[in-house]
């Protein structure tokens, strides 16, 4: 095992007719018909969309909840998943470093600052064989993996699998892409995104950094595309 380059993200499930639950959702609000009935007899794509679009940009959110979309991720640092599991309303099944005991060098990400430098990506390598190997002297020694893996860092690659409603999915994507988010957590989300965009492409405009959104960067700190507020 070794650096585990980027991450690998495939998107595992989804609502069979997406668009459809939304509009259906959107136009119950506004509608003396029965749900079923709107679901069953829609058939207009744009007619859809301008509605959905029109309930969304209103602020009127619960009707994109209705809708779960589930990804599998892999080689993604502990670091990166810290910060994707401090998102609010998402489930995560995560490889468990209490029950998967690491066997030889374990997988890591080297961040892109430091594998750009010849000498300090061979000092970072050197300094992930010199923790597996205290890893590999406490799980000889008799001590359980829970335990061992204090010494583990936040490089040490997870996988998970990931689920959130597509309310969370627009708002990870318009925090996430942003070019303040840090490199990795932006590329898993832009790849999400891509995942996603591949069977529901009428999401695109939704899926973005924020201040496509918005119209303005609301950041500190802003990287100029977009006119600070």
């Amino acid at each position: 095992m070794e650096a585990a380059g980027k991450p690998v993200v495939n998107l595992i499930s989804k609502p069979e007719n997406m668009l459809k639950t939304v509009y259906t959702a959107c136009r119950t609000c506004y509608s003396a018909d029965y749900p079923i009935d709107i679901y069953n007899s829609v058939d207009d794509k744009e007619k859809m969309l301008k509605l959905i679009e029109r309930v969304i940009s209103s602020g009127h959110y619960s009707t994109i909840e209705h809708i779960q979309v589930s990804f599998a991720i892999s080689n993604v640092s502990r670091a990166c998943t810290h910060q994707l599991v401090r998102h609010r309303h998402m489930s995560f099944s995560q490889k468990s470093q209490r029950y998967v005991k690491e066997k030889g060098q374990f997988d890591y990400v080297i961040p892109p600052t430091i594998a750009r430098d010849s000498v300090l990506q061979e000092k970072f390598i050197g300094f992930m064989h010199r923790i597996s190997e205290q890893y590999q002297e406490f799980t000889e020694a008799g001590i359980p993996a829970e335990d061992a893996r204090y010494v583990l860092p936040n490089a040490a690659a997870s996988s998970l699998v990931a689920s959130l409603n597509l309310r969370e999915m627009i708002h990870l994507a318009n925090l996430r892409l942003c070019t303040r988010a840090q490199y990795e957590i932006r590329t898993m989300v832009k790849m999400m995104c891509a995942a996603l965009l591949e069977e529901e492409l009428w999401l695109k405009p939704y899926l973005v950094p924020k201040c496509e959104r918005l119209g303005f960067c609301d950041e500190d700190k802003s990287c100029g595309r977009m006119p600070v507020k």
